[in-house]
């Protein structure tokens, strides 16, 4: 006969596979899977960091007076490089396409997406120099405070309300006293 064992005649090929074997083989398949990921997030991260040190002599050239823009990379699920608190960086599905959006209130607007670092970079420029220029526009259209005196501590009204109920209480006294030495 042949040296391969038949399946029907044989009882260890018929035994369900035991549950630690199952459990050992899921973990080393999502050990295999969270491996995978750790590595397309570093990409991710590494991309990132590199569009960083590129935007670094746009970044050089800002006034130290300028603060809008608060740069840098956040760890997460889904690594980002914040320019501001509304626009940022992200990478695309396909982990190389860079994907700069700015949230705004009607939701999340795509400024640019390219493969390029330097599309990226001139998107970012020109994002930054339209910020720069609301700020000023908002500066110099906001009216310097003008000094407010100090108001004078207003006085009770109990004191009015006082002196009222008394002169009245004087007068109806004065009318009764009237009233009563005519009918005499």
């Amino acid at each position: 006969m042949s040296d391969v064992p038949n399946s029907a005649t044989d009882p260890a090929a018929e035994k369900p596979m035991r549950l630690r074997d199952a459990l050992r083989k899921a973990r080393i398949e999502a050990a295999d899977r969270t491996g995978v990921v750790v590595d397309l997030r570093d990409a991710e991260v590494a991309r990132l960091e590199i569009l960083n040190e590129a935007l670094d002599p746009l970044f050089a050239e800002i006034p130290n007076r300028v603060d809008l823009f608060d740069r840098g990379i956040s760890q997460g699920e889904n690594p980002r490089l914040w320019i501001d608190v509304v626009a940022h960086v992200a990478m695309g599905r396909d982990k190389r396409i860079y994907r700069f959006v700015q949230d705004t209130r009607f939701g999340r607007i795509v400024l640019a997406e390219s493969h390029e670092v330097p599309a990226i970079i001139d998107a970012v420029t020109d994002y930054v120099a339209r910020r720069m220029v609301e700020r000023e526009h908002a500066l110099v259209a906001t009216p310097l405070p003008e000094p407010v005196a100090a108001e004078k501590p207003r006085r009770s009204g109990f004191w009015t309300f006082a002196l009222g109920f008394i002169l009245g209480a004087l007068a109806l006294f004065g009318l009764a006293l009237l009233a009563t030495l005519r009918n005499m």
